[in-house]
C-alpha cells in the first residue's frame, strides 16, 4: 500500500476530518487552513524546498517551535493569535498521528506544547442609559433605517454572536405567540431565545418591506439582496455607535462592536435578577464560568450589595441615620472634645 503524501493528508484533513468528523464550522476550518498555509510556507522556506515537494518527515517538533517564535517576534502577533495557531497545529498533528504511526512521536511532542496564559480582555458593555441613547439616535427615515433598527434591536434582545446573526434565516424565526428565535451557535449547537414584542414588530416590518417568504432566505440583507456578512454587520454597528462613544467619559472609553451588545444583554439580564443558569442558556455558553464573569463587572449590582451590607441601612436597603446621632447629649459631648 502506497503511503499517503503530505498533500493528500492536508486535503483530507481540511475537506473530510474537520467538517465531517469533528463537525467544525466553515469559519473555523478557514482559520485552520490559514494556519497550515503559514506553517507549511515557513517550513518550505527554512528547508529550501517548494511547498509541493515537502515530505512528512520535514514537519518536525522544532519546526513548530520556530513557527510559534516567528509569530510573536517576527510577525509581532499577540499571544491570543499564537494560541489560536497552536490550537490548529495541535489538531493537525493529532490527525497525522492517527493516520501515520510513524508521526506519533512528533504528534505527542507537539501536543505537549502549552497554551500561553494571557489576561482576559476587558469586557465592555453599554449601560441602560447608553443603550437607550443609542436607540433614540437611530435614524427613522432612510433606505436602511428599518433594517438597522431591527438589526441592532435583535442583537440586544438575543445577545447573539455576530456569526449567528449573519446565519439567521426566515425559518429560524417564530413570530407567533410566544415569539422566539433559533440560533445556530458554536459547535453546531442550536438554542432558542425569546423575543420581545418590539423586536417582533421590527422584524415583521422588515420582512414585509423586503417581501421575504422563502424559509431559507436571510433576514438581514445588503443592498444587493445578499445576506449581511459578519463585517457588514460590524460596519452597521460602528456607523451608529458614534453618538454613544462621543458621550462616554474619559474614565470609561467605549468601542462598540456587535459583541458589545452580547455583553450588554448578559449584564442587563443579570441586573434584572435573571438566574445565571438561564443567562448561560440564553447566550449559549458552554461553561458557567464564562457567564459568571458578568457578575464581576456590573457596578449596579455591586452598589446594591454594598447598600444591603451598610450597617446604617434599614431592612429595605435604604440609608438611615445611626441612632447615636439622635442623642443630643452625646453629640454635645463629642463636639466638646
Amino acid at each position: 500500500m502506497t503511503a499517503p503524501t503530505l498533500g493528500s493528508l492536508v486535503s483530507r484533513f481540511l475537506l473530510d476530518y474537520l467538517p465531517q468528523q469533528k463537525g467544525l464550522r466553515a469559519s473555523t476550518i478557514c482559520s485552520y487552513r490559514d494556519t497550515l498555509k503559514l506553517f507549511l510556507a515557513e517550513v518550505a522556506a527554512d528547508t529550501k524546498h517548494g511547498v509541493s515537494t515537502l515530505k512528512l518527515e520535514q514537519l518536525t517538533f522544532e519546526c513548530v517551535l520556530d513557527f510559534l517564535r516567528n509569530i510573536e517576534h517576527v510577525r509581532h502577533n499577540g499571544i491570543s493569535t499564537r494560541n489560536q495557531r497552536l490550537a490548529a497545529l495541535h489538531t493537525f498533528f493529532e490527525y497525522l498521528g492517527r493516520q501515520l504511526p510513524d508521526m506519533l512521536h512528533v504528534s505527542e511532542r507537539v501536543a505537549a506544547i502549552p497554551i500561553k496564559r494571557v489576561p482576559l480582555p476587558e469586557t465592555c458593555f453599554l449601560t441602560r442609559e447608553e443603550t437607550q441613547r443609542l436607540f433614540a439616535k437611530l435614524p427613522e427615515q432612510g433606505r436602511y433605517a428599518l433594517r438597522d433598527y431591527a438589526l441592532l434591536l435583535f442583537l440586544y434582545n438575543s445577545g447573539a454572536r455576530v456569526q449567528e446573526v449573519a446565519d439567521l434565516r426566515l425559518e429560524h424565526l417564530a413570530l407567533e405567540q410566544p415569539p422566539s428565535v433559533r440560533l445556530h451557535g458554536k459547535g453546531g449547537k442550536w438554542r432558542s431565545c425569546p423575543l420581545w414584542d418590539e423586536t417582533v414588530r421590527a422584524l415583521r416590518a422588515l420582512l414585509d418591506e423586503q417581501r421575504i417568504d422563502d424559509p431559507e432566505a436571510a433576514v438581514f440583507t445588503s443592498a444587493s439582496g445578499k445576506p449581511l456578512t459578519r463585517f457588514g454587520i460590524y460596519k452597521r454597528v460602528r456607523k451608529h455607535a458614534a453618538c454613544v462613544e462621543e458621550g462616554s467619559t474619559a474614565s470609561r472609553s467605549l468601542r462598540i462592536t456587535p459583541h458589545v451588545f452580547r455583553h450588554s444583554t448578559a449584564v442587563h439580564l443579570l441586573e434584572a435578577g435573571v438566574e445565571v443558569n438561564v443567562i448561560r442558556g440564553w447566550l449559549g455558553h458552554v461553561s458557567l464560568d464564562t457567564t459568571n464573569r458578568y457578575a464581576e463587572i456590573t457596578v449596579r449590582m455591586k452598589e446594591a450589595a454594598l447598600k444591603l451590607c451598610d450597617p446604617c441601612a434599614d431592612a429595605g436597603g435604604r440609608s438611615r441615620q445611626p441612632g447615636w446621632r439622635n442623642d443630643a447629649d452625646l453629640m454635645t459631648w463629642l463636639a466638646s472634645l
